[in-house]
């Protein structure tokens, strides 16, 4: 017999409306879960698009996020709100008993983020932050190739870059630009990406220290346009990763191992929605004549019958009808502690920067 429906709840609209308008179609692709109700403290503009083309008619549509935390008909809300508000909402949220999907970045720091997963743990709750990458088949695939020691051996260095050209007016007026709002900057919203991919590539194993590199870039309110930094682990790995809103869209991943080398370049959006590709080598060398390569790259397309925002939609609620059904397991809570280390070499990262590009240990 199928399962009902996880119903989920929407905070906030304002500055996001064309992403919560291509969710809501990414919802209704997936059978296990139902928008429900969105609260917007401008609900003039939510209503505006409340078409076929936009939310389902049926969505309830609140003036206030109090009223979709008290709705009995939501089981779990998502919150995309600027990262020094989610937390508070978070909270409130698990608080009602709700399961949390918490957009990235998800706090200004891994104290604040604390807050939000004791509230989930202490409420019997899911916890998942919205880095959609990790949800499309080609990571799984990927994992495959760099967890094999014979095909890729030892990780042994990792480059992430994402970039993008902003216009003048998301320079001067976006959330993720203001100080009172985020704070974060390029690197909550495009570090994130980064430092989470270097941390997959590494099996989720933290580095000892951090460095930022020189030349990171700020606004005028002090917040960061550009910025880098590299990772150090104790067992010789080592990483580099760049972020910015100020170069051309750039998305990629190099991770080198002792035996084999995997590439991708596009891997936080796929350049097609349907088929991802990416490149892996195992025992490369060179040849002596002719002159050329031994064990070339090859090119690897994995087809995906959903995009990863419905894919992302369809785990989640998985995971909270799975606590529905048995409480939390194993894959429940390995979500939780994903976010929490992202943050907190997120946070080594930014203090880094603060002290001058010293040397920062990553915390526990």
């Amino acid at each position: 017999m199928a399962e009902t429906p996880i119903r989920l709840g929407i905070l906030g609209y304002g500055e996001i409306s064309r992403r919560l308008s291509k969710l809501s179609k990414a919802i209704a692709l997936v059978p296990n879960i139902t928008l429900v109700a969105i609260g917007s403290r401008r609900i003039h503009k939510a209503t505006a698009i409340t078409s076929p083309e936009g939310f389902p008619e049926w969505v309830k549509m609140y003036e206030s996020y109090e009223a979709v935390l008290d709705d009995p008909d939501v089981d779990a809300v998502y919150v995309p709100l600027p990262a020094k508000l989610q937390p508070e909402w978070a909270v409130a949220v698990a608080e009602k008993k709700k399961h949390v999907l918490l957009e990235k970045p998800v706090a200004p720091d891994v104290a604040e983020l604390d807050r939000v997963l004791a509230a989930c743990e202490a409420n019997g709750v899911q916890f998942m932050d919205g880095t959609l990458w990790v949800h499309h088949p080609r990571t799984a695939e990927m994992e495959e190739f760099i967890s094999d020691r014979q095909r890729f051996g030892q990780v042994k260095s990792i480059h992430t870059c994402f970039t993008y050209y902003a216009n003048p007016e998301f320079l001067e007026n976006d959330f993720r630009l203001k100080p009172d709002l985020d704070g974060l900057g390029a690197l909550g919203d495009a570090g994130w990406y980064c430092i989470r991919a270097i941390l997959w590539a590494a099996d989720y194993q933290l580095p000892n220290s951090v460095t930022a590199l020189p030349g990171s870039v700020f606004n005028k309110d002090g917040v960061l346009l550009s910025c880098g930094a590299s990772l150090i682990w104790g067992d010789g790995k080592a990483a580099t990763f760049h972020c910015s809103v100020l170069s051309n869209l750039t998305m990629e991943i190099t991770a080198t191992g002792t035996k084999g080398t995997l590439q991708v370049h596009d891997f936080v959006v796929p350049f097609k929605q349907y088929t991802a590709s990416y490149s892996t080598a195992s025992g490369s060398c060179l040849q002596e004549l002719p002159t050329g390569w031994k064990a070339r790259p090859s090119e690897h397309s994995v087809v995906s019958h959903l995009p990863q925002e419905a894919l992302m939609m369809q785990k989640f609620a998985g995971l909270v009808a799975r606590i529905n059904r048995n409480g939390k397991e194993t894959d429940n809570m390995k979500w939780p502690a994903m976010s929490r280390k992202t943050q907190l070499v997120l946070d080594a990262v930014k203090i880094s920067i603060e002290k001058g590009c010293e040397g920062v240990e990553v915390g526990s």
